[in-house]
Order: structure tokens, then C-alpha cells, then sequence
């Protein structure tokens, strides 16, 4: 079984700044991590391949230094990976990383199962993944907590929503998105990490994937970030310290004068 991993190379929640001029993420000089909802899609392909066979396939669409995070992908036991990286193809939206995605993917052969975290947590849209199946027109499902095989082509699933689960079958090949209740990482090894730091990572560029560059990075864009700034005051505001009960008495005695308790 072929499977591809989608992965995302996000900056730390503390170091995310925003350019001034093109209101994108500044992504230069900033400590960057695998997106944590991917590390459990990576786990999820590694178990797949464990109890079906087959191969797994990290991609990920970024700068040059997102070749470090597919390398630590790599320590986690993936067979192999490969990067889109193109000055073309800065500025992406949703529309364009998925668009970008799906050539990588086409160029790569394709997959039997192509699995993503549930969504991005600099951007939050979880729109990469549907986006990405309906450019490869493939049948999906979000949110996955579970998944279980009946058949070598038939999955069967558990989709997480609100107030419990649904249950899904489809039939390979299909893109999973997954959240993080279907399993738990496992830890890198130290023989896995040797391996990883001399293997090699191909880079693929504009003229690889046969792309225009009107139809990639901001130009290929239909949504951009046109203007970025703080939310308004919330007005007044009070900083309380002090122990529970003295804070739980002074807060009743508050909401009493208002009228609210």
C-alpha cells in the first residue's frame, strides 16, 4: 500500500509575526515545528503500513528550511519524503497549497491513502485537506478517530463530531484527515534519527511539477489577507490575586452589587 502524508511546517505559537506589507507569516528567522495535528496523521500512516504493508511518503509545500522538518518526519519511521519548495509558490492560500499538493502528489504516482492532520494551527482553516481531495477527485473524510480495515480497499471509520461519532466506509483511494483522539506519536528513535540525517530529501520545484506560475503562490491565490489588527478593547478590566476562597468571596460580593448573583 502507497501512503502519503501530508505535513506542514508551522512556526512556534510564542514566534508567529506577521509581515507589515504582505500580512502573511514571517516565517525567516522563526523557530518552526511539524504541525502537531500531522504528527498524528504520521502515526496513523506508520500503523496503516505496520498491519497492511506498503510504504510511507511525507510531503510537505514550503521554504527551503522546511527540508528540516521533513527530515525530523523521517525519524519517526516514514520511508521517505519529498519537498515542494519554489520561490513561486510563496504566499499560497488554501487554494494554492492544496493545488500545489495535488501536482506533487500526481508527479509522485499518486497513493492508496493519503492522510493530513485535521487542520493547520498558524491558519486554523482545515481547508488544505478537502481542498487537496477534490483536486485529486478523490472521496474523503474529515475528522477521522478511527480507522479500521474490513477489506485491503475498504476502510471503515469513525468521523469525530460534536456530540459523539458517525461511522463511514470508503473505498481506497481516499484522503483522510485525522484529529489527534486516533492514536498517540510515538517517540523517534535514536537508530531512526541516524538514519534520517543522511537521507535524502528531493526538492521540487515550479518546473518539476509542470506548473504555471499564474496558478500558484499569491498570484494563484483567491483569498489574501488584505488588512491584520488587534481586536478593540474590551473596556475596564481588574487583575485579582490571592488565594481561591478570597477571590470566590470577593467575586460574590462583586456580583452581588450588581445585582447578578
Amino acid at each position: 500500500m502507497k501512503i502519503i502524508v501530508c505535513i506542514k511546517q508551522v512556526p512556534e505559537t510564542q514566534e508567529i509575526r506577521l509581515d507589515p506589507i504582505t500580512h502573511t507569516l514571517q516565517r525567516e528567522g522563526v523557530k518552526s515545528i511539524i504541525n502537531p495535528f500531522d504528527l498524528y496523521a504520521l502515526e496513523e500512516g506508520l500503523r496503516v503500513r505496520e498491519r497492511q504493508g506498503g510504504s510511507v511518503t511525507v510531503l510537505s509545500m514550503g521554504p527551503p528550511q522546511a527540508v528540516e522538518t521533513l527530515r525530523e518526519a523521517l525519524t519517526y519511521g516514514a520511508d521517505g519524503a519529498v519537498l515542494l519548495s519554489d520561490r513561486a509558490f510563496a504566499g499560497a492560500d488554501t487554494w494554492a497549497t492544496a493545488y500545489t499538493l495535488a501536482r506533487g502528489i500526481s508527479k509522485l504516482g499518486g497513493a492508496d491513502l493519503i492522510l493530513c492532520g485535521k487542520q493547520a494551527i498558524d491558519g486554523d482553516t482545515a481547508q488544505v485537506g478537502p481542498e487537496l481531495a477534490a483536486f485529486l477527485e478523490l472521496p474523503y473524510v474529515a475528522w477521522a478517530r478511527k480507522l479500521t480495515f474490513v477489506e485491503s480497499e475498504v476502510l471503515q471509520m469513525e468521523r469525530l463530531l460534536d456530540h459523539g461519532y458517525d461511522g463511514i466506509e470508503v473505498r481506497l483511494p481516499a484522503l483522510i484527515t485525522v484529529v489527534k483522539e486516533i492514536n498517540e506519536p510515538r517517540v523517534p528513535s535514536f537508530k531512526a534519527k541516524l538514519r534520517a540525517k543522511s537521507q535524502k530529501i528531493p526538492v521540487l520545484g515550479l518546473q518539476d511539477l509542470e506548473l504555471d506560475q499564474n496558478q500558484v503562490g499569491l498570484p494563484g491565490s483567491f483569498t489574501q489577507v488584505v488588512k491584520v489588527f488587534p481586536p478593540p478593547a474590551r473596556g475596564e478590566r481588574e487583575l485579582w490575586e490571592g488565594a481561591p476562597n478570597e477571590l470566590a468571596q470577593r467575586l460574590w460580593t462583586r456580583l452581588q452589587k450588581l445585582k447578578i448573583g
